[in-house]
Formats: structure tokens, C-alpha cells, sequence
């Protein structure tokens, strides 16, 4: 008993040391950035900036050209949210609740096209906007941002409708509630937090996405995420791209911390139960 009691009690060495490794990768590139958006002056050698202050804050939030990117990327994720919901959620109930030939199947391929190297399909896929007269247009970028971001809105939501308890939809239906009724009173009420979270998620996902932005609306139409990646690449002062990146993380550190309270952990594993 007492070299059973031993072994529970003794400390998982390994296992603190690879958090400890895992929080380092991910926390040190954040404060790096930070740091950035807060130095003056920050020279080599000198392992800390010489001058902090908020110079570059008000340099990068005085351009236009930071507030046209802005207005941009809000005006694309107000636009294709509301789409991707109308067109997901129907066909997240129908996977969840339906049964029709290739169900699976179909399910399955908004998961697999996330398995192949996204620049490739968007290749293909601008190719077909060029014959279409959609590249550098503000709609060329609404649709390619829609095929996208499509696996948000039919992943979670498959599993929130799949997580309503049937037995108090069957209750109401045998008290002569309607489809109609039953669905806005019993199933949304239950799923619509996740729902909510799905969408939410969805929105951010439209806000930073970069590769397609880039590739079918530059030159004429230049995301957030998209002139940030042109400040640190072209810029000769990194904090510009430090402060916008920062800015960036503001909408992200909301989303995640809506999601985390209503999405179990488990939401991605039941995604398709039988």
C-alpha cells in the first residue's frame, strides 16, 4: 500500500518540463512582438529596448492606409458571416439529422480539403476568378474566404444539433408542437451557444485570413492581416508590424475566450457521431 501510495504522489518530471518547453514556444514569440510594439529604440547588441514609449502606435494608427485594411477586413467578415450561416447551418442540421446517399462522404470532404496544402487550391481556385473577372475585387475575396472558412460552420454546429436531447424534442412534438415550433423553442435554444461560438469563430477566421486575400484581392483590395505581413517585409521599422499585429490579436483573444466557455472539449471529437 504504501509503494502504491509512492508512485502516485511522485512528480511528473517529464511531463513539467515538456509544459514548461511547450508554454516557452508559444509565450516568448508573444512577448518578442510585444516588446517590439513598445520600443523606441531597441539596437543590437542590447537585449532590451534602450527607450520604450508608444511613438509607433501613433505613427501606425495615424496612416490611412492601416484604417482603409481595417475597414476592409471588418466589411469582408461582416459580409461572408452572415453567408456562410444562411448556406452551413442548414446543411450542419441535415448532417446531423437526415440520413441521404454519401452522407458520410460528403461530411467528411469540408474535413479533408483542410488535408492538402491550401496554396495549391487557392492557385486553382484564382485561375478560375481570373476567366471569372474576380481578381482584385472586393466579392472575388467574399467567396474565396467563404470555401475557407466552411469547416467552423459545419464541424461544431453537426455537433450541437447532434447534442440536443431528443427525448424533450419528442415531448413537445406529443404535446402538438409544430416542426417549426419545436426547432426555435427545444433545438436552438440548446445548441444556439456553440452555434453562437461556431460563428464567432468563423468571423475571426475571415478576419485573419491571408493567403486568399492575397492572392485573389491584391493589389486592389488589402486586408488587415495582409498589410501587416507587407509592414514586416517591406518596412525598414518592424514596430509598425508589431503594432498592428497586436491590434490583431484584440478580436482572437475575445473570440477564444467566448469559446472556451461554451464549446466542451470534446466538441471537435463528437463532431459526426453515428
Amino acid at each position: 500500500m504504501a509503494a502504491t501510495t509512492l508512485r502516485r504522489t511522485e512528480t511528473d518530471w517529464p511531463g513539467i518540463a515538456f509544459s514548461v518547453l511547450l508554454t516557452v514556444v508559444i509565450i516568448f514569440p508573444l512577448l518578442v512582438v510585444c516588446t517590439w510594439a513598445f520600443a523606441n529604440v531597441w539596437r543590437f547588441p542590447n537585449v532590451i529596448p534602450q527607450q520604450f514609449g508608444l511613438r509607433y502606435w501613433h505613427d501606425t494608427l495615424a496612416r490611412a492606409d492601416v484604417w482603409n485594411a481595417l475597414w476592409i477586413s471588418i466589411r469582408l467578415s461582416v459580409t461572408v458571416m452572415p453567408l456562410k450561416t444562411i448556406i452551413c447551418l442548414p446543411a450542419a442540421y441535415a448532417f446531423a439529422r437526415l440520413e441521404f446517399p454519401f452522407r458520410n462522404v460528403l461530411f467528411f470532404s469540408f474535413l479533408a480539403a483542410h488535408a492538402f496544402p491550401k496554396f495549391g487550391l487557392l492557385v486553382a481556385i484564382a485561375a478560375i476568378f481570373l476567366q471569372l473577372h474576380l481578381i482584385g475585387t472586393f466579392w472575388g475575396v467574399v467567396l474565396i474566404q467563404l470555401v475557407g472558412t466552411l469547416l467552423f460552420m459545419i464541424w461544431i454546429p453537426v455537433a450541437a444539433f447532434q447534442s440536443v436531447d431528443r427525448r424533450m424534442e419528442e415531448a413537445a412534438r406529443d404535446v402538438g408542437a409544430g416542426p417549426l415550433r419545436v426547432f426555435w423553442s427545444i433545438t436552438l435554444p440548446q445548441a444556439g451557444p456553440t452555434i453562437a461560438a461556431a460563428i464567432l469563430l468563423s468571423f475571426v477566421g475571415t478576419f485573419y485570413e491571408t493567403e486568399g486575400a492575397w492572392l485573389i484581392g491584391a493589389p486592389a483590395i488589402s486586408t488587415t492581416p495582409v498589410l501587416m505581413i507587407s509592414f514586416i517585409n517591406n518596412q525598414p521599422v518592424i514596430q509598425y508590424g508589431a503594432v498592428l499585429s497586436m491590434i490583431l490579436w484584440i478580436p482572437s483573444f475575445i473570440a477564444l475566450m467566448f469559446a472556451r466557455r461554451v464549446i466542451g472539449s470534446g466538441a471537435f471529437a463528437r463532431g459526426f457521431g453515428a
